[in-house]
């Protein structure tokens, strides 16, 4: 366990310890206290994971309501992060792909469950001809991911889609379409490609123009030095700049960069009625079936058309998909029934649960003001509990800060044990930050160096955190 704390860890404790409670009585307005409660669960997050910078952004019915930045895109020139910073968005660019396919589908352009080889008129594939787009979009067509061979693939610069598909062509299928999943960004390479048979331009010609638009998302292509962040990653502990990595060998499965507003509001686009008509959105969020009609699924998610359907912590829909490649961390969430779309982007990959990141940064504008009334515990001192299937306990020390109860939970136990594995920076504390402005403790963000996590009140007084379905954080005030 790390022995002595950050500079700017020990400011925080200090801080914490200085400040008197402020009433829940307030005229500050509401809009401002949620966007000053998820700016201290972004900057908190930054300082636990110990990523240079990470953006965030939230949309509601297609108007951006936040936008979060903390930490630096250039650490050598001490550049911070801006809501203009522009991050590669890694397997968040399979949402672009799978949307630009729908597109294409909703002008009755492209049929997903017709043969890929229709698309592609002068390219012979060497597997069976029924692959189809809808199993590409799903990771059941059986055309591998990555491989050894690809070790050197970010050094080579392709020039079409057809190039990149080159790669793989001949490679052996690892199972028959349709009977299996497997993930490949390779897929989302032919993907792209078929999209280019169906609309009749280049690939990135017709996201442009159809797709992204007047959005801050392109290719990862051609270096712009105002705007975009310098990708890291972590080495022995220590982070440092990532070699130069060239995209075109999947610009349809890993190749796009963007803002987090730009992502939020191509989230929000998606949503809108008119860019897509009502039943080809349907179709795009509807698992989809393997050859014996089972649904197609990865862990607690259904796979649909490029996007992953699942819940957050309050049971509500939602359709996101995350990413991760060198240099980045990313995720979207839309939720269809509700208008909300939350982006999520780090410039350093690093071990997180960024889904749920993601849908803790959100929680601030979902959450229902009304309910208990449970005091900050201020006059805590201590805590018990478990972590995973093992006892912990440690000190604790609750505040109130800008309207907003915040705290920090000790470690030197188990849980330290665990986060201070992960090859990202870990410190001797956990930090607390409700979720509601004023005096209230019902449900906050627990923000760990693996991601921050709904951290909620239980019937008996405990709080809980689900960091995986098999570990929970479970924690008992002490005075």
């Amino acid at each position: 366990m790390t022995k002595h704390l950050t500079r700017s860890a020990l400011i925080a404790l200090a801080t914490i310890g200085c400040n008197t409670p402020v009433s829940a009585n307030t005229s500050e307005n509401s809009a401002d206290a949620q966007r000053r409660i998820a700016d201290a669960i972004l900057a908190a997050q930054v300082e636990a994971n110990g990523v240079p910078g990470m953006a965030a952004a939230v949309a509601r019915d297609g108007e951006l309501i936040w936008t979060g930045t903390a930490g630096y895109r250039d650490l050598d020139r001490k550049l911070p992060v801006e809501p203009d910073t522009s991050f590669r968005l890694a397997s968040v660019s399979k949402l672009v792909t799978a949307t630009a396919a729908t597109v294409l589908y909703d002008r009755k352009m492209l049929d997903l469950d017709a043969p890929v080889q229709r698309y592609l008129p002068d390219r012979r594939l060497a597997w069976p001809s029924d692959i189809t787009l809808r199993q590409l979009a799903a990771h059941t067509s059986g055309i591998p991911h990555y491989q050894d061979v690809d070790a050197a693939r970010g050094g080579i610069h392709f020039g079409t889609v057809d190039e990149a598909v080159e790669i793989f062509a001949n490679r052996p299928l690892l199972f028959a379409p349709g009977t299996s999943y497997q993930y490949s960004s390779y897929g989302y390479t032919l993907l792209s490609a078929a999209i280019e048979g169906g609309a009749g331009v280049p690939f990135l010609s017709f996201v442009s123009r159809a797709i992204t638009n007047d959005l801050p998302l392109r290719p990862d292509l051609v270096p712009d030095p105002q705007h975009d962040t310098v990708a890291y990653e972590f080495e022995g502990g220590t982070i440092k700049p990532a070699d130069p990595h060239d995209y075109s060998y999947s610009w349809g499965g890993a190749g796009f960069r963007g803002t987090a507003p730009g992502v939020a509001m191509f989230g929000a686009r998606v949503m809108r009625d008119g860019f897509l008509s009502s039943e080809a959105r349907a179709m795009m969020w509807t698992p989809t079936q393997m050859n014996d009609g089972s649904p197609v699924a990865d862990g607690e998610d259904r796979i649909a058309f490029g996007w992953r359907i699942g819940t957050d912590s309050d049971g509500q829909r939602i359709a996101h998909h995350a990413g991760v490649a060198i240099g980045a961390r990313s995720a979207l969430i839309v939720y269809p029934d509700s208008g909300d779309s939350v982006s999520v982007l780090s410039n350093a990959v690093w071990v997180s649960d960024i889904k749920e990141t993601a849908t803790t940064l959100a929680a601030p504008f979902r959450a229902d003001p009304t309910g208990p009334q449970t005091p900050c515990p201020i006059r805590a001192t201590a805590y018990t509990g478990s972590f995973g299937d093992k006892p912990v306990a440690g000190t604790v020390r609750f505040t109130m800060l800008d309207g907003i109860c915040r705290g920090t939970l000790g470690l030197g136990n188990a849980a330290g044990d665990w986060f201070d594995a992960l090859p990202q920076g870990s410190g001797d504390y956990l930090t607390v930050i409700s979720i509601l402005p004023g005096d209230r403790l019902d449900r906050g963000a627990l923000v760990t160096p693996s991601g921050a996590y709904d951290f909620r009140r239980q019937e008996d007084g405990s709080y809980v955190a689900v960091l995986s379905p098999t570990r929970k954080f479970v924690v008992r005030l002490q005075r």
